[in-house]
């Protein structure tokens, strides 16, 4: 049967096919980009040490001013300084990006590409570009490419840019269907160039629902098309009376890879951008690696510590051992439980 299978495979011309046992070119997730924050890891992949899949799309959702654009920063710089050799080509549809702010975050502005895009054919046209270039190059070759869209949201389509020079005011109802498209054609690019991508889009209230729910727009194409969605909001961090960074709240709205409406906080300060530690302190805290005495936590040597001094000094705390047993609480606690 398995040479009748392969022959299949071979007739049918499917660059795409292949016997499971062999790898599942666009589906199979072997490896991850670590985002700059353990827990967040630990949210999209189920270990401290994972991260965004390395073949596929990510989304983060959330409304205006929710940092949404400034988190994305921050994970494009951790993956600009984990490799020398790594790339990014940043699709941009709200001209709020510039050089100095590039600069600013620290991010290497040598090693990353803007490329505006106002509409959904532009973006789907030039990504679709981008994966096939990289593809021609032999795999050996391959530097570490990162693909984002900022964001889904703002992006019109041809129709609606020729109705607006026209004067018309329609509004473009074939929007969804162009977008379901660009996602059906991208998502197997990527899964086989091994490429992921973050896609921001803002979410709306949903009028009518019994209960206060979030809605991501632009129709159906990027839910399904996306590995994992994550919902954010943010409250200000303050240092007395200065703001001196963010607290990101990200919820698990939708995952292939971890359990489902899980939550973790973030932190994102101006000076440091993501702190890779935050929310490990929670994690430990609830399966009881540190315990929580009063005002302090119990460490496992005795000694007992206010969280401020842990998290001021996360690596005298958070030792390999350490690290270890919550490798194996951020499994339990993020990823779905094997079968017998």
């Amino acid at each position: 049967m398995t040479d009748f299978l392969k022959n299949v495979i071979k007739d049918v011309g499917n660059e795409y096919a292949s016997l499971v046992i062999d790898g599942v070119e666009a589906g199979d997730v072997d490896s991850f980009i670590d985002t700059g924050s353990y827990i967040f890891n630990a949210l999209l992949s189920g270990s401290i040490y994972g991260g965004l899949a390395a073949n596929k799309i990510t989304a983060l959702a959330g409304e205006s001013a929710t940092g949404k654009t400034y988190f994305l920063m921050g994970i494009v710089k951790n993956f600009l300084d984990k490799d020398p050799n790594a790339g990014v080509i940043y699709f941009e549809s709200e001209s709020a990006i510039t050089k100095q702010m590039v600069i600013d975050r620290g991010i290497d502005p040598n090693r990353m590409v803007i490329m505006p895009v106002t509409t959904v054919q532009e973006f789907r046209t030039q990504a679709l570009k981008v994966l096939d270039s990289y593809l021609l190059q032999h795999e050996t070759e391959r530097k570490p490419l990162f693909l984002c869209l900022d964001s889904l949201g703002m992006l019109s389509t041809t129709k609606e840019v020729e109705d607006t020079s026209d004067g018309k005011e329609t509004r473009d109802m074939t929007r969804a269907q162009v977008l379901k498209a660009a996602f059906r054609v991208l998502t197997l690019k990527l899964g086989r160039a091994k490429v992921p991508m973050v896609v921001t889009n803002h979410t709306y209230d949903v009028i009518g629902s019994m209960f206060p729910t979030k809605e991501m727009g632009g129709g159906s194409g990027l839910k399904y098309a996306a590995s994992s969605i994550i919902y954010l909001s943010r409250k200000k961090e303050k240092d007395g009376t200065e703001i001196i960074g963010n607290i990101i709240h990200c919820k698990n709205h939708k995952s292939r890879l971890t359990v489902e409406n899980k939550v973790v906080d973030v932190r994102l300060t101006y000076d440091k951008g993501l702190d890779r530690y935050y929310g490990l302190l929670e994690l430990a805290e609830k399966y009881g690696i540190f315990k929580k005495v009063s005002t302090r936590f119990e460490l496992p040597d005795g000694s007992k510590q206010f969280g401020k001094t842990i998290l001021n000094n996360p690596k005298d705390y958070f030792t390999d051992e350490i690290m270890q047993k919550l490798e194996g609480c951020a499994m339990k606690e993020f990823k779905y439980a094997t079968s017998n």
